[in-house]
């Protein structure tokens, strides 16, 4: 049966989100690919599904799907995206809005100037909760590569990452290292990988290599990851201007126990029926 959807994108990073509070669609691994396909879908990196809140107090519930047709668990760039489409829909204005994600609640906020801060949670560096199946030394992991040794830094945002700085952000090899990198045994659950160019203390430049979606211009989940594993090894401030292909987001973290948040754009591109 045909549904709605609407395309958004948040700095690049591009979605097809379905308000299932009326519709009721049910998307299974199969659809959500068939939707993702940019040649024979709508075509997006990631696909969100709003339902019901679950909690009383929150505005909504919802689902990622990735574009290979599996599930993920946070996605920075998609919960602005709700923000919008909730102030659009909901009529919520300037007011915070709570809502309820795979890993958690997502409490965020709509500046003056258009963009969203939204509460990221606190990066979680345990190997364990990652997960990644390797020792740290001195906070690193390595693993041998046909590109030679990788050294990395590995952090759950609700999902996991792996950053590889790099003094060459444009190079060809990102997007292969990157799904070598992100589907490795030593990933259990996968992760995605970013590679990160510092320039200076308060600005880095990034790339994603995104697991079940390949290279995105933009992973909010991926530049909170970026600055939390180099704020802890003490190359960046606590506020960060993070540069990725499709865009511009601001990463604070004061770091030790307390959240990080990120601030950047959402935009909605159109609306249109798919006959499922």
């Amino acid at each position: 049966m045909p549904f709605e959807f609407h395309k958004m994108h948040g700095a690049g990073n591009d979605f097809v989100l379905i308000d299932a509070r009326s519709t009721k669609l049910a998307i299974n691994p199969e659809l959500a690919a068939r939707i993702s396909h940019r040649q024979l879908g709508i075509g997006c990196d990631q696909i969100l599904v709003l339902s019901d809140p679950l909690q009383t107090g929150n505005h909504a519930r919802y689902e990622i799907w990735n574009a290979d047709g599996s599930p993920a668990m946070q996605c920075g760039n998609g919960a602005r995206c709700i923000g919008l489409y909730l102030e659009m829909t909901d009529g919520t204005g300037g007011k915070p809005i709570h809502v309820e994600s795979p890993s958690g609640v997502v409490r965020m906020h709509r500046y003056a100037d258009g963009e969203y801060e939204l509460e990221m949670g606190i990066p979680q560096f345990d190997p364990s909760s990652v997960p990644v199946d390797l020792q740290a030394v001195d906070g690193q992991y390595q693993l041998d590569s046909p590109w030679g040794v990788l050294e990395f830094g590995a952090v759950s945002m609700g999902n996991p990452h792996a950053l590889i700085q790099t003094g060459d952000i444009d190079s060809d090899l990102i997007p292969q290292i990157g799904a070598f990198l992100s589907t490795h045994a030593a990933f259990p659950e996968g992760c995605n990988a970013g590679f990160a160019q510092l320039a200076g203390e308060h600005a880095i430049h990034l790339r994603v290599v995104e697991r079940g979606a390949g290279e995105t211009l933009a992973c909010g989940s991926g530049a909170c990851a970026a600055v939390a594993i180099l704020r802890k090894f003490q190359r960046v401030g606590e506020k960060v201007d993070v540069f990725l292909p499709g865009g511009h987001l601001v990463i604070e973290w004061p770091g030790d126990q307390e959240p990080l948040t990120m601030k950047g754009p959402a935009m909605h591109v159109f609306r249109g029926i798919m006959n499922e």
